[in-house]
C-alpha cells in the first residue's frame, strides 16, 4: 500500500491480505515422526521432544495435526517405556 503522496509504503496489508497464520504442519509431522521413533528406540528422548514440538504447533502455530501428533508422541513415549520394560524383563 502506498500514500497519496507518493510511492512510499506504509507498512499496511493490503485489504483481504492472507494473515500469518500457518498453513503447513511440519512440526506436526516431525513430532508424530519423533513420536514412532521414541516407540521403538529411546523414548525417554524422543517422547517428550515430540511432545513439545506438538504443543508448540498447537498453541503457535495453530496447525491442524496438531492434536494428532500430541497423541501419537505420548503413545510413542509411554508404549516405548512399557516395550522397553517388557523386553528387558526378559
Amino acid at each position: 500500500m502506498t500514500t497519496q503522496h507518493g510511492n512510499q509504503p506504509t507498512g499496511q496489508q493490503p485489504h483481504g491480505a492472507p494473515q500469518s497464520a500457518s498453513t503447513g504442519n511440519m512440526l506436526s509431522i516431525i513430532a508424530m515422526v519423533l513420536g514412532v521413533i521414541a516407540l521403538i528406540f529411546l523414548p525417554i528422548i524422543f517422547g517428550p521432544i515430540g511432545i513439545v514440538l506438538a504443543i508448540i504447533a498447537k498453541m503457535v502455530r495453530h496447525e491442524r495435526l496438531a492434536t494428532a501428533a500430541i497423541v501419537v508422541s505420548a503413545v510413542g513415549l509411554v508404549g516405548g517405556m512399557v516395550l522397553g520394560a517388557v523386553v528387558n524383563s526378559r
